[in-house]
């Protein structure tokens, strides 16, 4: 009964087999509203990207290299300072074939309320909220509409590649659960909160032993942080850390500082401990 439910939810979720999709990738981590850092690191990769107008009126405009694909790890939005023109850039970019993403936890709260959900405006989501309010409805409509359309993770490259927001592991890839899609936006978690009163992690990328890039973000680590066939490409930037890219297949890093600071890290830089080995946390 169970197998059946996950094989009849997956019909209702984003496609995550993406293996004739191949590089080479830009791979972006977490933006969280910092869109003049991701103008100036696109312009690092060899994109253009211009946000031109003012309110209704407003408009991106974007080049990409040729043969080049930017992909973002998600998360969008919340806690930087311009969360809606982050998705322009983002969204123009999907639609002119120049960049593929899957979806963040941050981004997937934001759809819930963008839905009509009741959710807590907390965590940076209250500054997601109020910039879009001020927004077109048009542009609202198409935010949600892109963002329902996002995997939870994307399988690439031949079966060489994955992104995922907060990572995978082995025995997930290939499969398309409600399950493995809260892993990929949660990573590892216990269900309870630390001492911080943040939900506790752990770190799955640890005892990972595939033969499958993994890519994500999710933890903010103060550089790139590898562990075997796996890199956490969250380097902050929207707390005054950086924002960094993952060109694939080079695996080549690229940075660009923050401007400033535009948000307290709580728990402070670095991956999470790996999960006790009874289970227990």
């Amino acid at each position: 009964m169970a197998s059946q439910q996950n094989n009849e939810t997956a019909k209702s979720l984003p496609e995550i087999d993406w293996r004739s999709l191949k590089g080479p990738f830009d791979i972006i981590g977490d933006v969280h509203g910092c869109a003049d850092e991701l103008i100036e690191l696109l312009d690092r990769l060899g994109y253009a990207v211009a946000v031109e107008g003012e309110g209704a009126s407003k408009r991106v405009a974007t080049r990409a290299p040729a043969g080049r694909t930017a992909f973002f790890v998600g998360d969008f939005v919340d806690r930087g300072p311009k969360n809606s023109d982050a998705m322009r850039i983002v969204m123009e970019m999907a639609a002119r074939g120049q960049a593929r993403a899957v979806i963040g936890n941050h981004d997937d709260k934001f759809l819930r309320w963008l839905k009509g959900h009741d959710v807590k405006l907390a965590h940076g989501l209250e500054k997601t909220v109020a910039q879009f309010g001020e927004e077109p409805e048009e542009f609202r409509a198409a935010a949600r509409a892109y963002l329902e359309g996002l995997p939870s993770y994307a399988w690439l490259d031949e079966g060489r590649l994955i992104v995922a927001h907060a990572g995978i592991k082995a025995e997930m890839i290939g499969r398309n659960t409600t399950a493995i899609r809260h892993f990929c936006l949660y990573g590892d978690t216990s269900g309870k909160n630390d001492a911080q009163g943040l939900p506790e992690r752990f770190n799955w990328a640890a005892d990972y032993g595939g033969e499958t890039m993994i890519v994500y973000g999710h933890t903010p680590v103060s550089e790139p942080a590898w562990q075997g066939n796996s890199v956490c490409i969250d380097t902050g930037c929207v707390f005054g850390g950086q924002l960094t890219a993952l060109r694939w297949p080079e695996k080549e890093i690229v940075s660009v500082p923050a401007r400033e600071d535009y948000a307290v890290l709580r728990r402070g830089f670095g991956l999470p401990p790996r999960r006790p080995a009874n289970g227990d946390s």
